[in-house]
C-alpha cells in the first residue's frame, strides 16, 4: 500500500521494525535503514541501477535481511513544491514496487537532501572519490532521518 502522507505511512508500520529509506537517482539508489525504535537513520549501501526487476529484487532483499517494516522514498519536488518528471518517476517506481511487496510505502520531501549530505561529507573531510561512492546512501539517510523526526514529533503531539 502506498501512503502519500507521513501520518498514514507511520500508522501502517508494524511495531518494532525499522524502515528502509531510498534516494532514487538516475544511476544509483541510495539505501538507508532506521533502527527498530524509528529514531536514527544510517546509510547502508548504494545500489547501481540496472533495470527495475533487478533493482527491486535487491531492495526487497535488503528489506527482508534487515527485517524492515516499511519503505520510504525521497520525493524530489521542485523548489516551489510542485512535482516534475523526477517526482513522477519516483511515484511510478513506488507503484511498481508496491506490486511486489506488502510493505507500506511512503514518501518524504527530499528537497536539498543531496546538498545537505554533501555538506556533511565535506565537513568530515571525505575524499572526492569516497564522497561519490557514499553520497546517495548518505542522502537516503538524511531523507529517512527527516521523516523519522517528523513521525516522532507526531507521536509526541498525540501522546502529549
Amino acid at each position: 500500500m502506498i501512503y502519500d502522507d507521513i501520518a498514514g505511512f507511520a500508522a501502517a508500520l508494524p511495531r518494532g521494525r525499522g524502515v528502509i529509506g531510498l534516494d532514487l537517482g538516475t544511476r544509483t539508489i541510495g539505501v538507508a535503514l532506521s533502527d527498530r525504535l524509528l529514531s536514527t537513520a544510517s546509510a547502508v549501501e548504494t545500489v547501481r541501477r540496472r533495470k527495475f526487476t533487478l533493482d527491486a529484487a535487491r531492495l526487497l532483499e535488503i528489506a527482508a535481511a534487515r527485517e524492515a517494516g516499511g519503505i520510504l522514498l525521497g520525493l524530489p519536488r521542485n523548489m516551489d513544491g510542485s512535482e516534475g518528471p523526477r517526482a513522477q518517476s519516483t511515484r511510478a517506481f513506488a507503484r511498481n514496487l508496491a506490486a511486489l511487496t506488502g510493505l507500506p510505502i511512503g514518501f518524504w520531501d527530499e528537497r536539498l537532501s543531496t546538498v545537505a549530505a554533501e555538506r556533511v561529507l565535506l565537513e568530515a573531510d571525505t575524499s572526492r572519490k569516497r564522497r561519490a561512492e557514499v553520497i546517495d546512501a548518505v542522502a537516503a539517510a538524511y531523507i529517512l532521518q527527516g521523516a523519522l523526526d517528523r513521525m516522532r514529533h507526531m507521536r509526541a503531539e498525540h501522546d502529549g
